[in-house]
């Protein structure tokens, strides 16, 4: 055979490549490969779960403390700096006492969506709580009075009631059934812009980020006032409720969280049956086990929760649970971690007997115990994360979410400070609030932090029902921050 009549398998490749889709064309067929994925498209999604969304205002009487109204001048222009509206305040209002008529007004904005056509809403419990005044404002341009039936700060969630009949719902799916990567939308009232929709992936699901609940994440743009809307899949189901951002700026930065509708719903439940959020408590400071532990002890892989402490007359010390003991199971569910722990018991009914799984000195055993009720799930608020840590060993900020330590005189020294303290880990509220570890808290309600003692002092003081306001400093800037912890 002569040189030239041979084929090169590459140009035979193609010439047979060439062929395929010659003859593919000619029978009116597209080859797979030139096929185009669409996009989704979320007009339909839109207009069968929009009517249900809401938006919702807030408005609370506040009271000014001494000092307060030199202050207002100086949050008016940061609230300005950064395009924040200005709060609703006026000069020469009175100072301490109970708020009146004519006092300064604090008003919030938030979404939610209806449950029932009988007027039942949910929301976040940051969005309504400690409000005077609630207003729903459907689709319609409808405007009502809505009164809180409960409000659980744990979970952030709650649910308010207007009078009305026969009002659009939205569709509850299951949480659990969401898949990482699967297209979500969400709808709210980001800055007031009512009806927003956004939309995006679930880019991860069981994320703990300090809270009582292990929430969706997302990388749908949220923003103030998108609190308490829903979290919507292609099938216009509700999976979740959005409720938090991960930011250093105070804005949308790729990552937000939803409540998964799951959790949400059993909270809710228990807030229309009764008003508040029963807990099961075991009376124990659980924590994470290391790799390095869990090949000491013998255990292998660093699964489960190490009992650090256990606290005297609790559930746990009845049944024989000693500091050290590793829990690995909860009725024969697989704790992973420490926060697996505190869902997995605060799911349990008081009064219940419920089997723990625990790896002791090298021997696994079961031990039953008689789960106790968490009595802070009772208070307006529902207590601070954790559930079953021991309470008075918490400090005031913890419920904040913030963890202190004190500068050392050189630090001081060196940065030029008089006073400070400089925060080693900021989750949940403050965490929201934009804290990060390593800023520096100079004041707190214009009070200086002279010391951790000191500091804690003003923030057990402080009204937890009001904003608290922080002077920080950030690198060699200083800004206020506003802790809010039931808004």
């Amino acid at each position: 055979m002569h040189a030239e009549n041979r084929f090169h398998p590459a140009r035979a490749r193609f010439l047979l490549s060439s062929t395929t889709l010659a003859l593919a064309l000619a029978l009116g067929q597209t080859p797979a490969t030139a096929q185009p994925r669409e996009l989704p498209d979320f007009t339909e999604l839109v207009e069968r779960v929009g009517p249900a969304v809401v938006n919702i205002r807030t408005a609370e009487k506040v009271k000014l403390p001494e000092g307060q109204a030199e202050m207002n001048e100086q949050m008016q222009e940061f609230f300005r700096r950064f395009g924040i509206p200005v709060p609703n305040q006026r000069r020469g209002a009175p100072r301490g006492g109970a708020p009146d008529d004519d006092a300064p007004t604090r008003r919030g904005v938030g979404s939610g969506f209806i449950l029932s056509a009988d007027g039942y809403v949910m929301t976040n419990a940051h969005v309504v709580q400690g409000a005077d005044e609630v207003i729903v404002t459907l689709t319609d341009k409808r405007e009502l009075k809505a009164r809180i039936i409960g409000a659980d700060q744990r979970s952030d969630v709650a649910v308010v009631k207007v009078e009305a009949t026969g009002l659009p719902v939205v569709k509850v799916g299951d949480s659990n059934k969401a898949r990482v990567g699967e297209w979500v939308m969400a709808i709210g009232s980001p800055f007031g812009l009512e009806n927003t929709v956004t939309a995006g992936i679930i880019s991860a699901k069981q994320r703990d980020t300090g809270d009582l609940l292990p929430l969706i994440q997302t990388d749908v743009a949220i923003n103030p006032g998108n609190s308490g809307g829903p979290l919507v899949n292609m099938r216009g189901e509700v999976i979740g409720i959005n409720s938090q951002i991960y930011s250093q700026s105070g804005g949308y930065m790729g990552i937000a969280f939803a409540i998964p509708i799951d959790e949400a719903i059993r909270v809710a439940d228990q807030l229309r049956a009764g008003g508040h959020v029963v807990r099961g408590y075991l009376g124990v400071l659980p924590d994470d086990i290391t790799k390095e532990v869990a090949e000491a002890i013998g255990l292998g892989k660093p699964l489960g929760a190490v009992i650090r402490s256990v606290i005297a007359g609790g559930p746990a010390e009845k049944a024989g649970i000693e500091g050290g003991d590793v829990v690995t199971k909860v009725d024969g569910k697989t704790v992973d971690k420490a926060s697996d722990l505190r869902r997995l018991v605060a799911a349990v009914k008081p009064g219940a007997k419920t089997t723990l799984t625990v790896f002791r000195r090298g021997v696994t055993k079961d031990i039953v115990v008689t789960i106790g009720e968490d009595e802070r799930s009772k208070k307006p608020g529902g207590g601070s994360e954790g559930g079953n840590e021991p309470a008075p060993a918490a400090a005031p900020s913890a419920a904040l979410g913030l963890k202190v330590s004190e500068l050392t005189e050189a630090q001081r020294k060196e940065m030029k400070l008089k006073s400070g303290v400089k925060v080693d880990s900021a989750t949940g509220v403050a965490a929201r609030a934009g804290l990060r570890e390593g800023d520096l808290i100079l004041s707190v309600d214009n009070v200086e932090a002279a010391s951790v003692k000191v500091f804690q002092a003003q923030i057990a003081k402080a009204d937890k029902a009001k904003v608290i306001n922080l002077v920080v400093r950030r690198d060699d800037v200083v800004s206020f921050v506003l802790l809010k912890p039931t808004r």
